[in-house]
Order: C-alpha cells, then structure tokens, then sequence
C-alpha cells in the first residue's frame, strides 16, 4: 500500500430495503449469537423505518461507524431520519456497539487492552 493510499473499511454487517437483505460478514460468525441478532435486529429495523442501505463498518483504528447510503432516485429515504435513528443506536446501543468495538480490536486488530 502507497503512502496516501486509505485502507478499505471492514464490513460488520448491514441491511438494504432495496433487496431486503441482511448481510453479517462471516468473519464475525464468532461474535456470540444474542449480539448477531441484535445487530440483525438494528440493521433491519434501520432501513425498514428510513430505507436506504445501512453498513456497520470498522475503519482502520478500530472505530464502529455507521454508512448510509441511498439510490438517487429514491424519493422515499429520510436523509434526516437517518441521522437521527444513527444517534438514537448510538446513544440506546452504545454498550453493544463499544463491546463489538472492543472485539474487532482485540481478536482481529490483535491489540492488548
């Protein structure tokens, strides 16, 4: 990798109202089952309320973020209701989301906490 070059985010999992679909990167199978479901519970609920696609994405230092994103032409997407249902997880779910943080961290980042 080239000095400048960014590193490609990892997938977590994610959710688009387009297909319906869940998707959980099978990397995260090890996750225990109650925080997949959580997590498909999220993501679902999420598109199915603004619609749009939502990932869970880690960025390279390890940090949880939310991407949205939505076709152009999809006049139905709440762009405002979007950024609101975000905060509302990251405030409501903040200790899922930190302890999801801390395994991406620990077991994939190999850092010692």
């Amino acid at each position: 990798m080239s000095k400048g070059e960014k590193k490609e985010n990892v997938v977590l999992c994610g959710a688009s109202n387009y297909s319906e679909k869940y998707y959980l990167n099978p990397d995260f199978l090890r996750l225990p089952k109650g925080i997949q479901e959580e997590l498909k519970v999220m993501c679902v609920l999420f598109v199915s309320e603004v619609g749009g696609i939502l990932t869970l994405e880690f960025e390279e230092d390890g940090k949880l973020c939310f991407r949205v994103a939505a076709e152009e032409e999809d006049i139905l997407f709440d762009e405002i209701g979007a950024g609101l249902k975000i905060r509302e997880y990251q405030r409501t779910k903040r200790e899922l989301l930190e302890g999801v943080e801390l395994y991406y961290r620990v077991v994939v980042l190999g850092e010692q906490i």
